[in-house]
């Protein structure tokens, strides 16, 4: 997988100062990184679909650099520890040759982690999470439980949830509706 650093914001950043001067506050500024970061996360988890995988996708950034990204891949690797949170991490890690990430690093990510991606993304060191929508079976976020405010952890990430929600409630329904509708017939007993 190749990964390019990409700025989001640049092109809109000159747009938006013209049409609407004063716009570009702190706060707006992050909000359209985070949606620009954010629908690049949901369009690797349209990649993952067409794989047949479960349709999470996940982008690591630094200075609005993406600096690793991936979507699940744990069936058509045989790995199942290739989440898209841990794909993008192991990337960036090896981009980086550290396995700690830089202090002000965010990971976008379309699906609340589970216990290990969070774990993974403690023990890098992540500094922000934003995810898009809660995963109520397995969601160590605020679903099951929140991982990110155990006081046995020596690292504290701050986690924000709900950007772009409908859009991966969606793409996750869509998926799960076809696979549904795909599942093989059962066999008739004699």
């Amino acid at each position: 997988m190749t990964v390019t650093a990409v700025n989001l914001l640049t092109p809109h950043s000159a747009l938006l100062s013209e049409a609407y001067p004063g716009y570009l506050t702190a706060a707006n500024y992050w909000l359209l990184s985070d949606v620009g970061f954010m629908r690049r996360a949901l369009a690797l988890a349209q990649q993952g679909a067409s794989q047949e995988e479960v349709p999470v996708g996940a982008v690591l950034v630094c200075d609005n650099k993406i600096i690793g990204e991936g979507f699940n891949q744990p069936i058509t690797t045989s790995d199942p520890t290739a989440h898209a949170e841990v794909v993008a991490l192991r990337y960036a890690c090896q981009t980086l040759q550290n396995y700690r990430l830089p202090p002000n690093t965010t990971l976008y990510v379309t699906l609340e982690p589970c216990t290990m991606c969070l774990g993974a993304l403690i023990h890098a060191r992540l500094a922000r999470l934003v995810f898009a929508t809660f995963e109520p079976r397995a969601g160590m976020v605020g679903s099951q439980l929140n991982l990110t405010e155990m006081d046995f952890y020596n690292h504290k990430m701050q986690a924000y949830s709900g950007l772009l929600q409908q859009q991966s409630q969606t793409q996750l329904r869509s998926f799960f509706r076809a696979r549904r509708g795909k599942k093989k017939p059962q066999k008739q007993s004699d």
